[in-house]
């Protein structure tokens, strides 16, 4: 089984595409990356403003989001490290 689609059945509602956004790991049926997400809550947006700001996402999105950032911890601070430089 390829890396890609292991993403997409542990992590329901999350996918890794090459071509889109850079590869990395997105929220489903957007182009918004989960380091994104991650970064935003640890700024203290809150998910209920998540929700507001981004209308294609859902609460089972953000779900989904934050047991992926558990399990990918240093993959995903690394993603912000990365785009905070740029």
């Amino acid at each position: 089984m390829d890396v890609l689609r292991q993403v997409e059945e542990l992590f329901p509602g999350i996918e890794s595409t090459p071509g889109v956004c850079g590869g990395e790991p997105c929220i489903v049926r957007t182009c918004i990356p989960v380091w994104v997400l991650k970064q935003a809550r640890r700024l203290g947006v809150s998910e209920e403003a998540l929700l507001r700001s981004y209308p294609a996402l859902r609460a089972e999105d953000l779900a989904s989001a934050w047991a992926y950032v558990r399990s990918h911890r240093a993959e995903i601070e690394e993603q912000i490290r990365g785009n905070e430089a740029v």
